[in-house]
């Protein structure tokens, strides 16, 4: 059983046991998240698509660390105009267990 899920503006693959790292919530080490915002879930050969999420579905998620990131450079330079500039940047970040993928069949 796998979903395919929605959070911080990205799409996710997911499936029971799983960790990945998505944008930054605002959510303690430990704490359990739930994710309504489901695009897809098999179970067994049934397949749910949502129009655009499905309704039934949740993914109940634990919040392992929050983090940041590795530092980018973002340097802009103008040819031929004596203008450069130079940043950097470091993303927040949240790291999550997929603890269960639950589906309410009606």
């Amino acid at each position: 059983m796998y979903a395919v899920i929605e959070t911080g503006g990205k799409q996710y693959k997911v499936e029971k046991g799983d960790e990945i790292e998505v944008e930054f919530l605002d959510k303690k080490a430990k704490d359990i998240v739930n994710i309504d915002h489901i695009l897809l879930v098999t179970k067994g050969k049934k397949l749910l698509i949502g129009q655009p999420y499905v309704k039934e579905a949740k993914v109940v998620c634990e919040v392992l660390e929050n983090k940041k990131s590795k530092k980018i450079k973002v340097f802009k330079y103008r040819r031929r105009k004596s203008s450069k500039r130079q940043k950097g940047h470091r993303q927040k970040l949240t790291r999550l267990k997929i603890k269960d993928i639950e589906v309410n069949e009606d």
